[in-house]
């Protein structure tokens, strides 16, 4: 029997604005896709609280036994600056800029993503598949949407046209937005605009000469739209309609609005059963966004090379403190937030490694385990609440620690249960990761590395170059390893 067939799973479906019972469309099966990255830049961590509280849908998903197919896409092309349908892509303008190829930067920065994302400890993905590997895919879906009259061709380039499509679906169901009011609010297009209504969006655009990135097509070479892609790749690998689609709150409109609108118009099928969104990381209360500054990078957040923080903090320590909101609440990012979350983090791992030598000669336990471990899944089992589940994980810390002082006492078998359970939520539901435990294995390499280093300083000391004496120290300081002199020598500790 599989824990999915005794616990009721509610998800919120961005589409109705309410929790619904998952009934999934196969069985036992679980089609999930995901918008993923547009590889022009470095993945930030506003980005990353996305994919993470992703990861904990697959992971628990996975955790009741479902087998889950998880898609998530890479953005190569057709993705415009600002999220229009003119001006220039964002990957052939970073490839302008730094004068190489585009696939040049769309290789470097899917290798930054991987890295970052396998930092936090997020699975991967059953199939990634990009959107220049899906051209064939998506010139057929654009010839299904103009077969079935809700597009047009114009000077090269393929157009869906909203206001033919509302008369007999309604656009902006997911969004909440009324065509009407949209077009009210919107000034009337300039004779130069190849676009029917100010609403429609591109399906295929005609490449001018100077465009890098192109494809031959029935309209000519060209390149898709970014909407299309998810479209094409999601009903590939998931079916015309599937279980789940998620990605960030900013995706609802109009990214995620239009594949609703792509896939009713060219297969007549609703594509997606539960919409999910997570929402933003703010730094400082203030928006978080590459456009403004107001962003910090997963690896200055690794290393503490940043204005914004007083120390380096690592990565399952941020997973953490990302986990102790619900992925549907606006969470700030700020020094006091995570040197909290790490206390807390630090409490948990202890806790976790005294259930090893909890003593266990008492014949009943002062803990009601079956209660605590339901409340587990409660939690989870409602829309994913992680931070209700991290509250519930601390009552059991506080009754380990009570039974290390002698205060409450644990059988054998409810300890063997309380272990599991504990394991299950905190390393495979959660995904984080015993630092201590993790990093016994590399002790001997960072000895001498450090040893080195400690040398090094020795002798720059000697040589009385201060400069990069103290250049060492900081420079590890801020890595989290304090350096001790004393008359015996200097010795190393890790913050």
């Amino acid at each position: 029997m599989h824990l999915y067939e005794n616990q009721k799973l509610k998800i919120y479906n961005s589409l109705t604005g309410q929790k619904e019972d998952f009934k999934p469309i196969l069985e036992g099966n679980v089609g999930m896709y995901v918008c993923g990255p547009t590889v022009y830049s470095n993945v930030h961590l506003g980005n990353c609280r996305t994919f993470i509280s992703f990861d904990l849908v697959y992971r628990y998903l996975k955790h009741l036994g479902y087998k889950v197919r998880y898609v998530r896409n890479i953005t190569d092309v057709g993705h415009m600056v600002d999220d229009a349908d003119e001006g220039e892509d964002k990957i052939a303008k970073k490839a302008r800029l730094e004068q190489i190829e585009p696939m040049e930067v769309v290789q470097r920065y899917t290798v930054d993503f991987h890295q970052i994302l396998s930092m936090f400890n997020n699975l991967e993905p059953s199939i990634e598949p990009t959107a220049t590997g899906h051209i064939i895919e998506q010139i057929q879906i654009i010839n299904e949407i103009i077969e079935n009259g809700f597009a047009y061709v114009v000077n090269g380039s393929v157009y869906f046209d909203v206001v033919k499509f509302n008369e007999s679906h309604e656009y902006g169901k997911l969004s909440g937005r009324n065509l009407e009011e949209m077009i009210a609010n919107t000034r009337d297009l300039d004779g130069q605009s190849d676009k029917r209504n100010a609403q429609d969006f591109a399906l295929w655009k005609k490449a001018e000469p100077q465009h890098i990135m192109r494809w031959p097509s029935p309209w000519g070479d060209g390149f898709p739209g970014w909407h299309l892609e998810c479209t094409a790749m999601s009903t590939k690998y998931l079916g015309k309609t599937f279980d789940i689609h998620g990605g960030g709150m900013d995706l609802k409109f109009p990214h995620h609005e239009c594949e609703i609108a792509q896939s009713e118009a060219s297969c007549g099928h609703t594509p997606v059963n539960y919409w999910m969104h997570a929402n933003m990381l703010t730094l400082n209360g203030k928006k978080m966004a590459k456009s403004t500054g107001n962003n910090i990078l997963p690896r200055e957040l690794f290393t503490g090379d940043n204005t914004v923080l007083s120390k380096a903090f690592s990565p399952t320590v941020a997973r953490f403190f990302i986990l102790q909101a619900h992925y549907r609440s606006i969470l700030d990012f700020s020094d006091e937030a995570i040197s909290a979350s790490e206390k807390g983090f630090y409490r948990l791992m202890e806790a976790m490694r005294s259930l090893k030598s909890l003593p266990t000669a008492a014949q009943t336990s002062t803990f009601n385990l079956a209660v605590w471990k339901q409340t587990c899944y409660d939690a989870m089992n409602d829309d994913f609440n992680s931070p209700i589940l991290i509250a519930t994980i601390f009552e059991a810390v506080k009754f380990i620690n009570s039974v290390k002082d002698g205060k409450e006492t644990i059988s054998a078998s409810d300890l063997a249960d309380l272990t599991t359970t504990l394991q299950g939520f905190v390393f495979d539901v959660l995904g984080l990761q015993d630092e201590q435990e993790s990093s016994s294995g590399n002790s001997v390499k960072l000895d001498g590395v450090m040893h080195m280093l400690i040398e090094m300083r020795d002798q720059a000391r000697a040589d009385k170059n201060w400069a990069l004496s103290d250049q060492i120290r900081d420079k590890l300081l801020a890595l989290g390893i304090q350096l001790k002199d004393s008359k015996d020598g200097t010795t190393f500790t890790i913050n």
